[in-house]
């Protein structure tokens, strides 16, 4: 595929490493495993350290924009990923009653790139980059791995994927910058039965979205500030329009995950660091879910990452790493503020104002 990475005697086949550098990923989420993916392929020898003992399971779906997409295909995932995911179109921004207040801007995305926005069940993506890494061959994933001491880490290039909790991030640039609750709850499920009708609805402190995911189920979100159980979620939503009360009574509570709402704040100055260390995903820049760009700033991350790396090998790796951070940083941080400016208002006490406002959307 044009634009994929590619290193010194690499084949189609897989990667060989060939002695252009070593690397160590921390983190084996989806940052860390597209990571690992594009310093593969440009002939990187390439370690995954994880935590967890076992790959992760759990999560329901990503939004991967078509900037996300034209970067999975210069990492030679694109096949991978439209084999799994779905379109999404026609959906909207709702009051609790039912009632349209504008519509997401899908079709003008779709418009202007080309490609619809995707969605992807998590594990799915996960299996696809595992697979990935498998069929490259040469990278080691170590799960159960606590890092202690990254510092220790002696590769010529030490990658922070390890998530807003980064112990690389604490390591090499200070507890400074660090997690942050805006005391908001959320919770995810997924449905077994297709909606047909997706979005987002908005009421007074709370909302709930819904999206597809794969054929037969439905993903959805939802946010109730004073609810502590899966009960007390219901009954915040037992008024609102159909299907959100359905949604919830049919998917099984022990299959629904909640968790409190964080970012990473204040902004980090820098996403690299000593010439060899460097950041991507929530490790350099974790957002509130709002705008769905979580994974998609991701793989943008790993993408940039890989490819800077493998323009200059090795040798060059300090000037790959302040260019990766030139194209990153800035673009990212922006999107981290974008969402948290949009939990403000969707949140916001006076739906009434922030209705009408919504409604002058084109």
């Amino acid at each position: 595929m044009s634009g994929t990475l590619r290193g010194p005697g690499h084949g189609q086949g897989g990667g060989t490493g060939g002695g252009t550098g070593t690397a160590v990923v921390v983190g084996a989420g989806v940052g860390g495993l597209a990571t690992a993916i594009g310093l593969r392929r440009a002939g990187w020898e390439v370690t995954v350290l994880e935590r967890r003992t076992v790959p992760e399971r759990y999560g329901t779906a990503f939004g991967i924009h078509p900037t996300a997409q034209s970067a999975l295909d210069r990492l030679g995932l694109g096949d991978a990923l439209r084999a799994r995911a779905v379109p999404y179109r026609g959906a909207g921004i709702r009051r609790p009653d039912g009632k349209i207040l504008a519509a997401l801007p899908l079709e003008r995305i779709e418009r202007r790139a080309g490609r619809p926005e995707l969605l992807i069940s998590r594990p799915h993506l996960l299996d696809a980059l595992l697979d990935a890494l498998e069929r490259l061959g040469g990278v080691r994933i170590a799960h159960g791995r606590h890092l202690t001491d990254p510092g220790a880490l002696t590769a010529d290039l030490v990658v922070g994927a390890d998530g807003i909790n980064s112990a690389v991030r604490t390591a090499h640039f200070g507890s400074a910058c660090g997690p942050r609750p805006i005391g908001t709850v959320a919770w995810i499920g997924i449905a077994g039965f297709e909606t047909g009708l997706y979005g987002e609805t908005w009421g007074a402190g709370r909302f709930f979205g819904m999206t597809p995911v794969e054929p037969g189920r439905t993903n959805w979100y939802a946010t109730v500030p004073e609810a502590t159980t899966a009960q007390e979620v219901r009954e915040a939503f037992a008024g609102w329009h159909d299907p959100i009360p359905r949604v919830l009574a049919e998917t099984d509570p022990a299959t629904w995950i909640r968790y409190e709402m964080r970012h990473l704040h204040p902004a980090l100055p820098a996403f690299v660091a000593d010439g060899r260390i460097a950041l991507v995903g929530d490790a350099a820049h974790a957002m509130t879910p709002n705008l769905g760009q979580g994974a998609c700033t991701a793989l943008l991350d790993a993408e940039a990452l890989s490819r800077a790396v493998a323009a200059a090998g090795p040798a060059g790796l300090p000037g790959a790493l302040r260019a990766y951070d030139k194209e990153r940083r800035r673009s990212a941080q922006r999107v981290a503020f974008g969402s948290r400016s949009l939990h403000r208002f969707m949140t916001g006490s006076r739906p009434a104002v922030r209705d009408a406002l919504v409604r002058l959307l084109p």
